[in-house]
């Protein structure tokens, strides 16, 4: 008889487990915050029983981010230390952001460098425009002020070798921005969202209820504005990750008929020219997939894929021009999945 009476109480409980869950499924909704910082806009989609997390609340982290690492505000930290003769003490997204960017730096032979801040000021890609691009003679010159190697942080104190040191994080911050309000969802107990900043986007979890995969476009090459809606590349589905997009079609400069892109050689000095056209990186998290795309641009196709192909923490894709002019597109093995589901 005992038997009997905690089994029925085991299914009167079990009972009431599952209606609360399909009750909890039900009330679920698909709640959309949108707004502009860090000079672009940021949209977020969550599912959630209430609006747990507002726009106010994104804004804030947002501001405390573009005061730690925006070059363009002068009582940032970055500014604070671009302006120092020595070095500053920095706070716990510069740090982040510092180490994850010297990391980068080596694994990528030099290819990624946020001291490369003097060159792309000096071709008129930063906070000031110029009128004139700089010759051989200037490079040389501003080249002794490039290179990760001339920085270092120890117990959050970021110091530079020399004066003329500067860095912009303009290559990884934004996507550190997505992970950092990715992580914020995560504290509040929200697993299902979509965050971007700016084409950068990191995803958790599902469409609710219908529980459908999440699906992200990968914009094909071209001269879009506001009342031009954009063509789509290719469409992937994603469940859990993050993915960003670098290309030298949106950021360039024309001078004597000829264009060049906003990726900086702080090897050369010189922007770099090749056929890679735009670079969609998926990795687990934002502030990974940010860093390669630049570096993986840069590389330029055939040793990009060879790069990609060796890593186990992400995988890409490729639009590129070919030599008779044509347009055409490859993707990692691993990226192929994503497009395939």
């Amino acid at each position: 008889m005992m038997k009997l009476k905690i089994s029925v109480l085991h299914s009167i409980v079990m009972l009431c487990v599952l209606l609360t869950s399909f009750s909890a499924k039900n009330n679920i909704q698909k709640i959309q915050l949108a707004g502009f910082a860090q000079g672009t806009t940021w949209h977020i989609t969550y599912y959630a029983e209430d609006s747990t997390i507002t726009k106010v609340q994104v804004d804030s982290i947002l501001s405390r981010l573009d005061s730690s690492l925006s070059i363009y505000k002068n009582y940032s930290l970055i500014s604070r230390f671009n302006r120092a003769k020595k070095g500053i003490m920095i706070d716990e997204y510069f740090t982040a952001v510092i180490n994850k960017s010297i990391d980068v730096w080596k694994t990528s032979g030099g290819l990624f460098d946020i001291t490369v801040m003097p060159l792309v000021q000096a071709w008129g890609f930063g906070t000031k425009d110029v009128q004139r691009y700089p010759d051989s003679a200037k490079i040389k010159s501003i080249l002794k002020c490039i290179g990760s190697d001339k920085i270092a942080i120890r117990n959050n104190y970021l110091s530079k070798k020399k004066i003329c040191i500067t860095v912009d994080v303009n290559g990884i911050a934004q996507g550190y921005s997505v992970d950092v309000i990715a992580g914020f969802f995560e504290q509040h107990a929200i697993h299902n969202y979509l965050v971007e900043i700016g084409g950068e986007i990191r995803v958790k979890g599902r469409k609710l209820p219908e529980n459908g995969k999440m699906k992200i476009g990968i914009e094909a090459p071209g001269d879009y504005d506001e009342t031009t809606p954009s063509i789509l590349q290719k469409i992937i589905t994603l469940e859990d990750g993050a993915i960003t997009t670098s290309g030298s079609y949106r950021k360039f400069h024309e001078s004597n008929g000829k264009k060049f892109s906003h990726t900086i050689s702080p090897k050369t000095g010189f922007p770099i020219q090749n056929e890679l056209i735009s670079v969609t990186v998926f990795a687990s998290d934002a502030m990974t997939a940010d860093a390669y795309d630049n570096v993986l641009l840069a590389m330029g196709l055939t040793r990009a894929i060879e790069f990609v192909e060796k890593r186990n923490d992400m995988s890409a894709y490729f639009i590129y021009k070919k030599a008779d002019g044509t347009i055409a597109d490859t993707a990692s093995t691993k990226f192929r999945k994503l497009i395939g589901e």
